[in-house]
This record gives C-alpha cells, structure tokens and sequence, in this order.
C-alpha cells in the first residue's frame, strides 16, 4: 500500500535522485518536480532520469520570466543586499520553486512535498516556511533531517556509494548512464540571477578559490579592453529596457533584459564575491558568488532612485531595504510583515523613472549619466554659477540652529570635565 502521494523537488542531481529512490523504498509514490529558473541543465535527460528512476509524472516547469517579474524585480527596487555584499541570488529564488511546487502538490492531491536541502543550511526554512503559507496541512519529508536517512548517508561520499551500487544494476538493465561522481568538489546552485559555491574544499575560508570554479564570469583579468556602454530605463523603479550604446543592440522584456545583462556583466567580470555570512540557522558559513546582471542592475538602480527619490523618503526606504533583504535570506518571503515590506518599497518606486548610462568594464561598472522626467535635482538651483531661487544668508540662521545641540553638548561636556 502506498503511503500517498509527495512532490519532489527534482534537480537531477546525486542528492535529489538518491532522495528519489529512498523515497520509493519507504513507499511512497514519488512525483518530481524541475523548475527552469535559468540555470544550464539538460532538462530532457533529468526527465528520462526521473521516469527511469520510478517517477509516477514528472513536471518540469519554465518559470525563469516569473522569477524575474516577481522575485527578482522585488530585489531590484529594494536594492536588496545581505549583510552588505550578498545579492540574494538563492534566497530569492526558493520561494518562487516553492509556489509552484505547491501549485502542483495541490493539483495533484498530494499530501506531502520533499526537498534535498541539508539540515543545517537556509534552504530548508526557505522551503518549508512558503511551503506552510501557501499551503498550511502540507506535510514536509526532509530526508536530511530524519535519522533513519542521514545516518545511512553521513554525507556526499555514502550517497556516491548508494548511487553507484543502485545503478550499476539500473543502467545495467535500463542502458541510461547516470554519472556516480560528483561533477567538482564543491556545492553549486545556479540560477538565472546567479551561480553560488560552497562545502567541499570551499569550507575551508582561507582557500582560495580555483580559477576554473567561475562560470557565469570571466576573469576581469582576461575580460576584453574594451568597454561596454549601457542605457538602461527605469519604469517604477523597474528595468524597461537596455541598449547597447556600442553596436545598438536592444531588450525590451524583463526576461531578455536580465539575460543580456548577465552576458554583458560576465563577459568583463563584474559580479564576483568571497564571503563569509551569518546564516539563519546560527552558524557561520563560507560562499562565493557570481552576480552579474544584478550587480549591473544595482548600481544603476541605486543610481536613478537617488536622483528621483526625496531625501527623507529614501532615508526611509533604506532601512525598508534592509528589513526586505533580512527577511528574504531568512525565508520569510510569503510573511505578513514581508508582504507589508514589499508594498511601502514599491510604494516609493513610484517616481522612479529615468535612464542610466553606464560603463562596463574589467570587473567594475561605472554611472556615466542620468536624465529622468522625474527627477528632483534643480540645475539652475546647485550651480555655483546662478543664485537662483536661494538667498545665501539663509544659510546662516540654517547652521546656528543645528549648532545649537552642539554647542550645549560640548559646553556642558567641557564644565562636567571641569568639575571631575
């Protein structure tokens, strides 16, 4: 008798195919799920896979343009960044994997969704927490966290062990070839917003990494002399459009506008960090990144909005945007208090609308110019050259009033050292 029915989130992969068949063991009937959210992968050899390995149906489901319009975009107005350096090119993306798995689990009557994500590491809570939200009497089989599983498989080693002893007899009596090593000695995600590394020789924060580990990236060093000129518009604090200011070349949907911005940024470099980060979960862990359209993105983006965006608003809006980007790391995507987030930063992105210029080149991008319908700056106003619509000595009644604090603070600090 089966034990019902659980979607899989499938990457082909050593981890999620072992998942796959343990799965099977423990009798349930196992239905996989592949998004196509812009990594490079063979889509039609994991569904034959998948199939071969005793998938009852197997979805593989192209999301890449609503992973861009409704996470990535999100990202982008809030000038979402992690502790400073990371774009959030995982965190982001799990939530959109995850709606559509419980799409299918829901249309398909399963009572239980899967996933490979290690016991210590975000993705798990990425996973299950939107996995709850949008579908609070799902329940969840994380193999990496039940005892009967991870003790039978301590680790990457075990799974290769398992794999290779499966299908040895498997390719014997199906003829498809399954690889039983790993592709390199590191983890790796891939997605169309970025390609992550860590474990394996990475877990050591003192390596560096090989040369040969980048892929989304040239090395700046090797990347062409010549720079690429880019005019991106911005419609609601959102990328309309690009243009190549060198050969013409134009993009005009959000998906192709993202896909030529990661060409043009991987073709000089940009995008590249080594970091160490605080997960969620409490420990420390190290990851190195490849983000180069949203790296593009960022400083044009970040760029428009301050030529667009009152002063105090934005002030307000930065502290908005580092909540957001807290509360995607952390899974929190489909949250009341993330939703509320998402709402005030597109609120603010109202006016921000305009074109950026920009360089491109050996690992750096450099902000040539703006102009935008608008825009709050007041040429005739800032000139030093035209007193405008400005009395100087208005200046001076400004600076005796912020004084003031000042003044008493330090006379009242100067006869408390007087009197000690």
């Amino acid at each position: 008798m089966s034990k019902g029915k659980v979607v899989l989130a499938y990457s082909g992969g050593l981890d999620t195919s072992c998942i796959l068949v343990w799965l099977k063991e423990q009798g349930y009937d196992v239905i996989t799920y592949l998004a196509n959210i812009g990594q490079d992968e063979d889509f039609e050899a994991a569904r034959k896979k998948a199939e071969s390995l005793g998938a009852k149906k197997v979805f593989i489901e192209d999301l890449r343009t609503e992973f861009v319009e409704d996470f990535i975009w999100p990202a982008v107005q809030a000038n979402a960044v992690y502790e400073d350096r990371y774009l959030l090119g995982t965190a982001v993306a799990r939530p959109c994997i995850a709606r559509r798995q419980v799409e299918i689990a829901r249309r398909e009557g399963a009572q239980y969704v899967s996933h490979g994500a290690t016991g210590k590491g975000n993705d798990q809570i990425r996973f299950e927490l939107t996995c709850y939200a949008l579908y609070p009497e799902v329940k969840i089989i994380a193999p990496w966290r039940i005892p009967e599983f991870y003790n039978r498989f301590r680790g990457r080693t075990d799974l290769m062990e398992y794999k290779h002893n499966y299908f040895t007899t498997f390719i014997f009596i199906h003829g498809i070839p399954v690889p039983v090593t790993p592709r390199a000695p590191w983890s790796m995600d891939a997605n169309l917003m970025h390609i992550s590394y860590e474990s394996g020789i990475l877990e050591n924060p003192k390596s560096r990494a090989p040369a040969d580990l980048y892929l989304m990236t040239k090395n700046p060093e090797d990347s062409p002399n010549v720079q690429d000129v880019l005019e991106i518009e911005f419609k609601k604090g959102v990328p309309v459009k690009v243009t190549n200011m060198n050969d013409g070349i134009s993009k005009n949907t959000a998906l192709d506008v993202f896909s030529y911005l990661n060409e043009i940024g991987g073709k000089h470099g940009v995008g590249r960090i080594d970091i160490v980060e605080n997960r969620f979960i409490g420990m420390k862990s190290r990851g190195i990144y490849e983000t180069p359209g949203g790296t593009v993105l960022l400083k044009a983006h970040l760029d428009i909005e301050t030529f667009t965006m009152d002063k105090e608003v934005r002030r307000i809006k930065q502290g908005l945007g580092i909540k957001f980007s807290e509360l995607v790391y952390n899974g929190f995507w489909y949250s009341p208090e993330c939703n509320f987030v998402r709402h005030c930063i597109a609120k603010s992105q109202e006016n921000v609308e305009g074109k950026v210029q920009l360089s491109v080149l050996k690992g750096q991008v450099y902000i040539l110019g703006r102009e935008s319908p608008k825009s709050l700056y007041n040429e005739e106003l800032v000139s030093m050259d035209v007193q405008g619509d400005y009395d100087p000595c208005d200046a001076s009644g400004f600076i005796r009033i912020n004084a003031v604090r000042l003044r008493e603070h330090h006379r009242l600090q100067g006869l408390s050292s007087t009197k000690q």
